[in-house]
């Protein structure tokens, strides 16, 4: 036999044996066998360079280097999923179905996994890329970590296969390998993982991929994304996917109603602890696609789906001390600190106590037994005080009227539950706080620098807010601690290269009280620019609207014209409109803002930015829905470009229904009778 048939015989018959064990658990080839054929192949592919294959099965023992892990913006938004902690919750959610739907609907019923979130991608049945979820809308690039999981298949089989898609699923650690792992670590005398989700999870961004490859990862798989995917349900896409050589966990069950779906999470609720790998709940799937796509999105999360989470672990043990951490925006947050317990694995000595209402409402003091669960598996929280085991000499908690960082006297506004230190241009934990919110991913993407430098930067007197960033120097920085030639000067290039971020994203790293992403996004599309945002307009001589009347006796005449024309912004609410007019009239951040844009900050949209937008489609609502020939996220940004907004349902306020091929007939009757007008993906291009 030829070298090149020899090579990828070898080849396909390593695979079929990884599947075989690592997938179906049937071992059809001894490990010493195994290794023997491999060694064989990876003799072969190095005698003959030109049959080079990214699939090969020999690429799986890792030895890549990765310093820096590559941002990748999602092609498909990876969403969170609504969660639910009661039977009666998955029942009102299914009533709200039935009347977007109002079909007879079955549902895919899967176990929610503790892992690590991932999107692989395939093109032409070759996997090539593995993506984090990060923040849903942009993650990691971990391709050469995950490359070495066994279970991740680098060639698929199958001639139904499409030629590109995405398959998301979660990266996790069983039990059995987790407990041999910190065997391992405590015979050397090191400190022992926590628990499988987050030792997976950091496993995942380790820079040797070696190191990897000799952990026993796993990839659970649970959702096809794409456009023209070969079937008609969700449950057909799973089945497809083991076909084609992908580990979909085996307990994924189709059943008709809340019926079959509450029979599911009983019978799971109960056997979860025999399962090898760690799971917190169920995943219910709404089966049909065509289903799927009539119900659409929420801004974070899927109509069609919901996470049913198992009752949380509780535990008590001792209050020893309430301490206050002050958040970058002034909010100041109890917490509870603990004597050390065990819950779902991990040891907590710290726990949320939310506000001052809270506190009240469970009467919780110092030296109290309280209960401690992990709200939705997550974050520590007490949920009650064992009153019995009370000290006699118990005080009533007194919650703090001083800043714990800078001793300013803290305020509580009207309608809020937090209390908040209003020293934010000097009180160390908000200094740091917004120029870490600035630098982070989201906002200006500044690469160099981490928490721990922006503490450095701060401590050492370098910078006291995100305008010093542009202003430092490489022999001001040289000289920190861990603080090497290439360290510097990465730090310096990544400040540089943030000058070319987009408008939205800067006025979104600005940190401004409740202007979130898409509340910046929407003010850097109306206003195009800092300045035309910071101006005041001229003050009116007969107002005659009612917000104005009501803050004209507390702010100047200008202040409250600014406030009225924000509130006309499409969802920006009075608010959010009160939090924009206090930061662009006040000095310290108009200076702050003077220096940004001295540094050549992007305040503006770019000439390209405003090449491709237009106000053609401004105030009107759009909906989408069914099969077309250019993708839906381009058919999204093209109304969004133009000055539309896209909603997942159909209302009242909806102007036009964007049909498209196979369009679910109850979203076609809704939109009848709701009398919106319809529209081909042709006419609609006619628009814009």
């Amino acid at each position: 036999m030829d070298p090149k048939n020899q090579i990828e015989s070898l080849r396909n018959e390593l695979r079929e044996h990884n599947y075989n064990y690592y997938v179906n658990d049937d071992s059809t080839i001894t490990d010493f066998e195994f290794d023997k054929k491999l060694e064989q192949l990876k003799v072969l592919e190095a005698a003959h360079p030109e049959f080079h294959d990214a699939s090969s099965p020999s690429v799986r023992v890792g030895g890549e280097i990765t310093k820096n892990f590559k941002t990748v913006k999602h092609i498909n938004r990876m969403y969170s999923l609504d969660n639910s902690y009661s039977k009666e919750d998955l029942e009102d959610w299914e009533k709200r179905l039935h009347k977007s739907v109002g079909d007879d609907l079955e549902y895919v019923c899967e176990l929610k996994y503790d892992g690590a979130s991932i999107s692989l991608h395939y093109e032409n049945g070759k996997f090539v890329q593995a993506v984090t979820r990060g923040d849903g809308t942009q993650g990691d690039d971990v391709t050469a970590n995950v490359r070495t999981i066994k279970s991740v298949p680098l060639q698929l089989k199958g001639d139904d296969i499409p030629e590109k898609f995405e398959i998301r699923g979660e990266i996790v650690l069983p039990w059995d390998g987790f407990h041999k792992m910190n065997e391992e670590r405590e015979a050397q005398g090191l400190e022992l993982y926590r628990n499988p989700r987050n030792t997976a999870s950091g496993s995942l961004k380790l820079q040797d991929s070696a190191v990897v490859a000799s952990r026993p990862l796993d990839c659970l798989l649970y959702q096809l994304v794409g456009d023209n995917l070969p079937f008609k349900t969700q449950y057909e896409g799973l089945e497809a996917a083991r076909r084609w050589g992908f580990k979909v966990p085996p307990q994924s069950t189709l059943v008709s109603g809340i019926d079959g779906v509450l029979g599911f999470v009983d019978q799971w609720d109960a056997a979860r602890k025999d399962l090898p790998y760690e799971t917190d709940g169920v995943v219910v799937k709404v089966n049909k696609l065509q289903n799927q796509d009539e119900l659409g999105f929420t801004a974070k999360s899927p109509r069609w789906a919901m996470a049913y989470k198992f009752s949380a672990e509780q535990v008590s043990t001792r209050l020893l001390e309430i301490t206050y951490q002050v958040g970058r925006t002034g909010a100041i947050t109890p917490v509870a600190n603990l004597e050390p317990v065990e819950i779902s694995g991990t040891t907590v000595k710290r726990a949320s106590l939310h506000n001052a209402d809270q506190i009240e409402k469970l009467d919780v003091r110092v030296g109290d037994e309280v209960y401690v669960e992990k709200g939705g598996e997550i974050i520590p929280k007490i949920v009650a005080v064992e009153m019995l085991k009370r000290p006699a000499d118990s005080k009533p908690t007194v919650y703090a009227t001083n800043c714990p960082e800078c001793g300013t006297a803290l305020v509580r506004n009207e309608g809020d539950a937090k209390h908040f230190c209003p020293n934010d241009m000097e009180c160390p934990p908000q200094v740091k706080g917004r120029i870490e919110h600035f630098i982070s991913r989201k906002a200006m993407d500044i690469d160099g620098i981490g928490s721990e430098t922006v503490d450095q930067l701060v401590e050492a007197g370098l910078i006291h807010n995100y305008a010093d960033l542009y202003d430092l120097q490489y022999e001001q920085i040289i000289p920190l601690d861990r603080m090497a030639e290439k360290s510097a000067k990465n730090m310096l290039a990544g400040i540089e290269a943030s000058k070319q971020i987009p408008f939205e994203r800067v006025l979104f790293g600005l940190g401004i009280r409740y202007v979130g992403e898409t509340v910046a996004k929407k003010l850097a599309r109306h206003y195009k620019s800092m300045d035309a945002l910071m101006a005041l307009p001229e003050v009116a001589e007969n107002p005659d609207t009612d917000l104005f009347s009501s803050m004209v006796t507390e702010r100047s005449r200008s202040e409250a014209e600014k406030l009225q024309e924000l509130s006309t912004v499409p969802e920006i609410g009075e608010r959010i409109a009160e939090s924009v007019v206090e930061f662009i009239t006040d000095t310290a951040q108009i200076q702050l803002i003077e220096r940004l844009k001295a540094s050549g900050i992007q305040f503006s949209l770019s000439d390209e930015e405003l090449s491709t937008r237009s106000d053609a489609l401004a105030g009107k609502s759009f909906v989408i829905s069914g099969v077309f020939e250019m993708s839906r996220n381009d058919l999204k940004k093209a109304i969004e470009d133009n000055g539309g907004k896209v909603s997942s349902s159909l209302s009242s306020k909806t102007d036009y229904l964007i049909r498209g091929e196979n369009m679910g007939p109850s979203k076609l009757e809704k939109a009848e009778k709701l009398e919106i007008e319809m529209i081909s993906e042709a006419e609609f291009l006619v628009m814009v």
